[in-house]
């Protein structure tokens, strides 16, 4: 919400804490995972940052920034790690971790994922997650295990939120998924995706009453006095 008000928001613990555990609000990727990341670590997991290049919806040739941060985890006693990612607001994001391994395969019931390896020039093997959709496997997006670090996260969340072109500037953005659906907001459009497949769509009047969808349907308790652009 932050950077559709004029400001990037604080990734600092203390401040994620007290507004997504606290503070009834929701985040975008960097702040749900940079709060889980310190969770994991905190209860012992070894745990590596990542980032990925979104290709959910990209026309063909394209090349986005990578701009999505996930987790790599290891487990002691467990042949492979872990990719976890609590940040991702698509309908194909991950519900539970999936084994980063060739051909892993996760039934994050209603959701389906598979990890594979993509064509790339690179001195590292790029990974590729899917979630299966309709029958056929869709790419969600794909990264290398090249780490991050804390910093790297601050820039990159400082550019989305503050560049003119980010999406986030343009509109409002939510996701929740619900025992039996998903909800996502785009803008002035509300759509509700069952896991049977059926779609149901409402074009909202107006800021208003896209604040009242957020506060009833999706929970989100914003400050006193927020207003939305028209």
């Amino acid at each position: 919400m932050e950077p559709l008000l004029g400001s990037a928001p604080s990734l600092n613990l203390a401040d994620l804490e007290a507004k997504l555990v606290r503070g009834g609000r929701g985040g975008y990727c960097y702040e749900h995972n940079t709060l889980f990341w310190t969770a994991l670590k905190q209860i012992g997991f070894a745990v590596t940052p990542l980032t990925a290049r979104v290709v959910l919806g990209a026309a063909p040739g394209d090349i986005r920034p990578r701009t999505h941060m996930l987790l790599k985890v290891d487990v002691t006693g467990e042949p492979h790690p872990y990719v976890v990612d609590v940040g991702f607001g698509s309908i194909g994001a991950l519900l539970e971790p999936i084994e980063l391994r060739e051909g892993a395969e996760v039934s994050d019931t209603p959701r389906h994922h598979r990890l594979v390896h993509a064509p790339h020039d690179g001195p590292l093997e790029l990974w590729e997650l899917q979630a299966e959709h309709s029958g056929a496997w869709e790419p969600q997006y794909s990264f290398t295990l090249e780490p991050y670090e804390a910093p790297d996260y601050e820039m990159i969340n400082w550019h989305v939120a503050t560049n003119p072109r980010s999406p986030f500037r343009q509109a409002v953005y939510a996701r929740r998924t619900l025992p039996g659906s998903h909800l996502a907001l785009s803008g002035p459009d509300l759509v509700e995706t069952a896991d049977d497949g059926t779609i149901k769509e409402r074009l909202l009047s107006g800021p208003d009453e896209a604040l009242q969808v957020l506060r009833d349907d999706f929970g989100i308790d914003l400050p006193e006095g927020t207003r939305l652009p028209e």
